[in-house]
């Protein structure tokens, strides 16, 4: 993408898509497995018509290595393992709690970008980082509970924050040579396939669920997934996993907010500081690392 105020544009609408994912998850009344499984299943149905559409795209799915076939099928692993994690950690813990936790995922993704992508950071970009994570902190610290219960979901969703990363990281990867709908459904269909699995072994009912219940798998798919996540694979062709794990920090702020007109929960004043203190240290960041990426587009022109 040649513009980056388009790409920022469409991380902002892919974070605020992505904050409606909490909300969905209380809404829906099944277990973890099951909300995980239609999530995947119906964004994969929802991806179909564009792929069967494109001839260049069943051309590219027709002629993929089998090295890209392991990457795709690997991301959807990490994929249906995360979501595994974090709905898990929803039965356990506060929204607060395990979003502020599943969202401390640059803590993950600068680590792995500069062993594995040689990426680096201004002091700057790290201040801003601090300073997001931070506020992500304020907003949560009120619900964070010493209790047996409420920890073991705060671990579940630390380890799908790492999850989630690697899944970034595999799209970081394989992005560069694969289309985004042939990737995506790739992703989504065997994260779908394993889900399926995972809610056969516990003996989940696949069908006797609210009409409630059902909107709000078809809003995971649509809203949080299709409007959210595949966005995110689309900007993984421009944008590096860290950016985008970091403006995932935003979501906290987006379940706030949709939580105070969804579920009719107050915006407190702490919340408000964590709120503005998660702008301020994501405006920092991608300011900095923008004037890194401009820095080493115009080393490359110069040796060109």
């Amino acid at each position: 993408m040649k513009s980056p105020l388009m790409s920022y544009a469409t991380l902002f609408l892919g974070v605020l898509a992505l904050s409606t994912s909490a909300i969905f998850v209380k809404l829906a009344d099944a277990p973890a497995g099951i909300t995980a499984f239609y999530r995947m299943f119906f964004a994969a149905v929802m991806l179909l018509p564009f792929l069967l559409a494109n001839k260049k795209s069943m051309r590219e799915l027709r002629s993929l290595s089998k090295k890209q076939w392991g990457f795709g099928l690997l991301s959807g692993l990490f994929l249906a393992t995360h979501y595994v994690l974090w709905f898990e950690s929803l039965n356990f813990t506060s929204v607060a709690s395990s979003t502020v936790i599943v969202t401390l995922q640059p803590l993950f993704s600068m680590a792995g970008g500069y062993f594995l992508f040689k990426e680096r950071f201004r002091m700057g970009a790290i201040l801003g980082c601090i300073v997001a994570i931070a506020g992500s902190f304020v907003i949560g610290w009120q619900d964070f509970q010493i209790s047996g219960q409420a920890l073991f979901g705060d671990i579940l969703a630390f380890i799908a924050a790492g999850v989630i990363t690697a899944y970034f990281f595999v799209g970081q990867h394989v992005r560069k040579q694969l289309s985004l709908v042939p990737y995506s459904i790739i992703g989504y269909a065997s994260s779908a396939l394993l889900l399926s699995l995972f809610s056969l072994i516990q003996q989940a009912s696949f069908l006797d669920y609210s009409t409630n219940t059902w909107w709000s798998f078809v809003g995971l798919a649509f809203i949080a997934t299709i409007l959210g996540q595949t966005l995110f694979n689309w900007l993984l062709k421009w944008l590096s996993t860290s950016v985008i794990s970091m403006s995932i920090l935003g979501e906290t702020v987006g379940t706030c907010i949709l939580a105070y007109f969804i579920l009719d929960e107050v915006i407190t004043l702490q919340q408000g500081i964590g709120i503005a203190l998660i702008l301020i240290g994501l405006a920092v960041f991608l300011l900095q690392q923008r004037q890194v990426t401009e820095q080493q587009t115009n080393r490359k022109d110069i040796r060109a």
